[in-house]
């Protein structure tokens, strides 16, 4: 991962010592606790994800950029962990010296991740696809993603997490497509079946 990150910023030509700092911030705040699923691995997956994609993008340095900040602020029981990662990252990517239209499409990109459903671009088409990636993985994948998800919300009851979850779980099958570029669309029925068996077992 840090050859990844490194790669990231060598266009951008920020020092090594200050890209190391943001670097250990950033790994440091997705092994806090309490974190399960929202961890360095998903992180990983992602960035695997996205770069799989990567002959379709736009601004590639962007969707990467969203990827590593987009779950870097992560409290459960709150509301505003879109706006306050994104907001961490403008803080963090101003510093780096990163352009400002650059900044300003990882900031859109990660306020995208609240409701999965602003499409307005083939970038936020890889990054919401690569970030919903784990839903049409093998079945067995997906029940550990359920758990690791049930892990993160162990302070609601079993009645009121199922309630929520399942309100979730169905918004996602109530869309058109789950998935927008042709590739992710590829795993579509799998995520929906994954999804169908989630909601059977809760």
């Amino acid at each position: 991962m840090q050859s990844r990150w490194e790669s990231l910023l060598q266009p951008f030509q920020v020092e090594q010592e200050v890209g190391q700092k943001v670097l250990l911030d950033l790994f440091q705040a997705y092994s806090s606790a309490g974190r399960y699923y929202h961890t360095l691995e998903h992180i990983e997956q992602v960035l695997a994800t996205v770069n799989n994609l990567r002959s379709l993008s736009q601004n590639y340095a962007a969707i990467e950029f969203a990827v590593w900040f987009h779950d870097a602020i992560y409290n459960p029981k709150a509301n505003d962990n879109e706006e306050k990662s994104a907001e961490y990252a403008v803080t963090i990517l101003n510093a780096l010296n990163i352009p400002s239209s650059t900044i300003e499409a990882v900031y859109s990109l990660i306020i995208k991740t609240k409701y999965h459903q602003d499409i307005d671009s083939i970038d936020s088409k890889i990054f919401l696809d690569a970030d919903l990636s784990i839903l049409g993985a093998s079945p067995s994948k997906y029940k550990i993603y359920a758990q690791l998800i049930r892990n993160e919300y162990l302070w609601l009851s079993p009645e009121k997490y199922r309630t929520g979850r399942k309100q979730v779980l169905q918004s996602f099958l109530e869309r058109e497509r789950i998935y927008f570029t042709e590739k992710m669309f590829l795993v579509e029925q799998q995520a929906r079946q994954n999804i169908k068996e989630e909601i059977e077992l809760l």
